[in-house]
């Protein structure tokens, strides 16, 4: 399978070229050339001046296409996401399960070996939202499942580190005292629903920690010129951070300010739940057993507790464009580059390069995705 994209507009790395061809071969970009360098015998498609840009990446996902992945936990769940996301121009993902039972975790981890043996290059590895977080600063996860990890099951997820990709652990969770395990199996550790004072979450960072989940969110905020917080720790630190760019979840002049302090640290996720990608009539919906309703894009619980977000990621770019002020170029690297980077795994996704992996986006100027490539395999997609 040898063919060619042409007529595009390329988000690369650093440019954006027009009259280039990206040349994919089997799975890969084989190169970026000139059109007019291309070898007459090569299979073109045309995009018609649509854009190009490398698969998004969702770092964040707890269900989308009406499923969870808590309460529908099975390779089909996967698959189901998967397909949805590709609808908005994302081909990569962490499945997010969040606080459980020890029996249920590892029936997650077992589904995500299962499937990463079935399908590469499209969900990436598990994220485990918990369960050692504060209570104080639970959200919708449920109280009585939040513990410190115990030994056993601490070295349960070192010895599965090749499925687990993210872990989320409040600073102040005793759990945190197995930090460099974790960093020594390569599990990304990332401070998260925490009520950590800054001094606390600031340690967290220096032995390591290189992720805060969902920035602003369940994480104590900078509340005086005195109290920085957990917020205050991740902006004076050098770690990645995922930020929710539906209005909903952090103000867009919150995300503006974040921007110019994180630079390209800062990526966007959806911490998307069922309601994303699903059909407008589904109005509620099971989050590990408790209910959640859906009213005008808002997901939440009894309580009226958010409970994360009905945005899709190529949504989340336009939100970043037009109410944030982002330029398309960089709010496309917070969707792909930033996140690939942040896993570790830039060498293989995360922009147009030659020797990638060729998970590719199309879409138009209304942020219509027209098409994917996934794996080098051309998937157009209906638009309305």
């Amino acid at each position: 399978m040898k063919y060619a994209l042409i007529n595009g507009v390329i988000y690369t790395e650093n440019e954006v070229l027009r009259d280039y061809a990206v040349l994919i071969d089997g799975e890969q970009i084989a190169v970026l050339i000139p059109q007019n360098e291309l070898p007459a015998e090569i299979e073109v498609i045309d995009l018609q001046g649509k854009n190009l840009t490398a698969g998004f990446i969702d770092l964040q996902l707890n269900g989308c296409g009406g499923v969870m992945f808590n309460d529908q936990t099975s390779v089909e769940t996967l698959e189901i996401m998967q397909a949805t996301n590709l609808k908005s121009g994302c081909t990569s993902f962490l499945p997010t399960f969040i606080t459980a039972p020890d029996e249920d975790i590892k029936k997650a981890i077992a589904v995500m070996r299962d499937y990463l043996a079935k399908h590469h290059n499209q969900a990436l590895g598990l994220h485990l939202e918990g369960p050692y977080l504060s209570r104080e600063k639970k959200g919708v996860h449920r109280e009585e499942y939040i513990r410190e990890i115990t030994p056993e099951m601490k070295d349960f997820l070192c010895e599965n580190a090749d499925v687990i990709c993210k872990l989320t652990v409040a600073a102040e969770n005793p759990t945190i005292n197995y930090l460099a395990d974790f960093i020594d199996a390569g599990i990304l550790v990332s401070i998260g629903h925490s009520n950590a004072d800054y001094a606390t979450a600031k340690r967290a960072f220096r032995q390591g920690a290189g992720f805060a989940t969902h920035l602003h969110n369940a994480m104590s905020p900078i509340s005086s010129g005195r109290a920085m917080g957990v917020v205050g720790a991740v902006l004076d630190s050098d770690v990645y951070t995922g930020v929710i760019v539906d209005g909903v979840h952090v103000d867009f002049a919150n995300v503006r300010l974040d921007k110019q302090i994180k630079g390209d640290k800062l990526c966007i996720i959806t911490d998307s739940l069922a309601a994303a990608g699903a059909d407008a009539s589904l109005q509620s919906f099971t989050f590990v057993g408790k209910p959640i309703y859906v009213k005008d894009g808002r997901c939440f619980d009894a309580n009226g507790t958010i409970a994360g977000a009905s945005i899709t990621m190529m949504e989340s770019v336009k939100n970043a464009v037009e109410f944030v002020g982002i330029p398309l170029a960089e709010a496309l690297r917070m969707a792909n580059l930033y996140p690939a980077r942040a896993i570790g795994m830039a060498d293989k996704f995360g922009s147009i390069k030659a020797g990638k992996v060729a998970n590719l986006a199309i879409f138009d100027g209304n942020y219509q995705v027209h098409a994917t490539v996934l794996n080098g395999h051309w998937q157009a997609h209906s638009v309305a």
